[in-house]
């Protein structure tokens, strides 16, 4: 029994070393066809990394050919995968620009933004991946409404954008959250997290980012020398009125009504000082 599994063992070793030797002799000597039938072969076996490697051998060769269609597509295929998904998302993207008539250019469209969106990495990092996979989902969303895979582009599609509102949300909470040792940071907060709400309407974090846009005018207005107070004071106001008018019945709320008191008692102190430096100087003027 043992002798005829040492058999089988050393069979399957010569046969995977004749397997290798020919690849090797196809990929360094084949003609093209054979690198052709090979790369098919290996693709069709699920052995994608070197069907892939066969293939771009052959590339230059087929370009114009009918052959290149199924190629392109193979090439796409692989590069999914062995889940090099932001190389797959550019090559589905050229098989679609290359062959929109395709019969397979809807599936490629699909795959090119849910590859896109494999690759995009979690929302605090380079976002390039995930604008590519958001434009790509719209863009199949737009062309092909019908589809059957339209629902769950839908879904790719609000998970993407809600990754990129957080990632613009938690960077203006950066801003917000350093600005005590950098005043600077406060107009910078106010204004990311205005570019927040107007580039995503109805976004899932309106209501955080209306509040901290008022922490961060309220703070901003709490830390100015009294000069620069009373414009500071009209921002923080229009900010708590904002968040007030939008959610009326919010959680920060209480707080918020806390700290707009605290405005108006501010604002009273300053014209307050505004009318007696006025009385002051209509009696050096007599």
């Amino acid at each position: 029994m043992q002798k005829i599994k040492n058999l089988a063992c050393l069979l399957l070793f010569s046969l995977l070393l004749f397997s290798c030797g020919e690849y090797q002799k196809v990929l360094n000597k084949g003609s093209v066809e054979e690198k052709y039938k090979m790369a098919v072969k290996l693709y069709e076996t699920k052995k994608y990394a070197k069907a892939l490697r066969l293939f771009e051998k052959i590339l230059p060769a087929y370009r114009g050919k009918p052959q290149m269609e199924r190629i392109q597509f193979m090439i796409a295929q692989s590069n999914f995968n062995e889940k090099m998904y932001t190389s797959a998302g550019y090559h589905y993207d050229r098989f679609m620009k290359n062959y929109p008539k395709s019969s397979k250019s809807e599936e490629a469209a699909f795959l090119s933004a849910y590859s896109y969106k494999l690759a995009s990495p979690v929302f605090s990092k380079d976002p390039t991946d995930t604008n590519k996979a958001l434009e790509a989902f719209q863009s199949f969303i737009n062309t092909y409404p019908t589809s059957d895979k339209i629902e769950e582009a839908n879904k790719h599609y609000k998970e993407l954008r809600y990754k990129l509102q957080k990632k613009y949300f938690e960077i203006a909470k950066v801003y917000y959250t350093t600005a005590g040792f950098d005043k600077r940071n406060y107009n910078a907060a106010i204004q990311a997290f205005d570019n927040l709400l107007s580039d995503y309407l109805g976004s899932e974090f309106k209501e955080e980012a209306l509040y901290y846009r008022f922490k961060a005018a309220y703070d901003y207005e709490i830390k100015s020398t009294d000069r620069r107070k009373t414009e500071r004071i009209k921002v923080a106001i229009e900010a708590y009125d904002k968040l007030k008018r939008n959610f009326p019945e919010s959680k920060f709320m209480e707080e918020c009504n806390e700290m707009f008191a605290t405005l108006q008692k501010e604002k009273e102190r300053l014209n307050g000082i505004i009318a007696k430096y006025k009385e002051l100087e209509k009696e050096d003027s007599k």
